[in-house]
């Protein structure tokens, strides 16, 4: 019991650490010289490196965010914890993300470190929800309008794939977590205002 409860703690400290990893802050500071966080959006995820850096460091930050909440849940998993802990480590990493302790408390949207949780936890639900992203990006070419529809469509998949319990609660945890951090695109997408992708965010 004792050796259990450790193991979690670690798993959820290891898993926050992971999440906490600034690759799009590194990429604006190592790249261009800037503070992704002065800039548009003022995240520090893949979408502003995009706007602000270009697009071969927002792919590598995409994928290394994608990888962060993955590998959180997937540590959990090959030691055998049960539904409710990997769902605490991948929280953990998103946690992370969108908390690092490196940038003041200051990170990302958790839109990729997401996605990796998912994919982590019940690949089909993830691979779905990446889908229904890339389905609205295509179509109006707005990245926040596709992280919010996507955070929607979650739990709605992860309830219909039939996961467990813990799985369910987790993915409408993560969803009101997106949509929180994605309030201000939300107003802009409200009034018309949001940028497109290849527009410049308004400060």
């Amino acid at each position: 019991m004792i050796q259990t409860a450790l193991t979690s703690l670690l798993l959820l400290a290891i898993g926050y650490l992971l999440g906490a990893i600034p690759s799009g802050y590194l990429a604006g500071r190592w790249l261009k010289g800037i503070d992704l966080r002065d800039c548009g959006s003022g995240s520090t995820g893949a979408t502003n490196v995009l706007r602000n850096v270009g697009k071969g460091p927002a792919l590598v930050v995409f994928l290394i965010d994608l990888g962060k909440g993955a590998l959180a849940v997937l540590l959990a998993k090959s030691v055998g914890l049960s539904d409710w802990l990997q769902v605490l480590a991948g929280l953990a990493a998103l946690a992370g993300h969108i908390w690092p302790v490196w940038l003041g408390w200051k990170g990302g949207k958790a839109v990729a470190t997401g996605l990796g949780m998912f994919l982590g936890l019940a690949w089909p639900v993830g691979l779905a929800c990446f889908g229904l992203f890339m389905a609205v990006i295509s179509i109006f070419r707005i990245v926040s309008l596709s992280s919010v529809v996507a955070a929607i469509g979650l739990p709605l998949l992860m309830l219909l794939s039939g996961g467990s319990s813990a799985y369910v609660v987790v993915s409408l945890v993560a969803s009101l977590m997106v949509l929180w951090r994605h309030r201000s695109n939300i107003e802009r997408l409200l009034a018309g205002t949001e940028p497109k992708i290849g527009q410049k965010a308004k400060g």
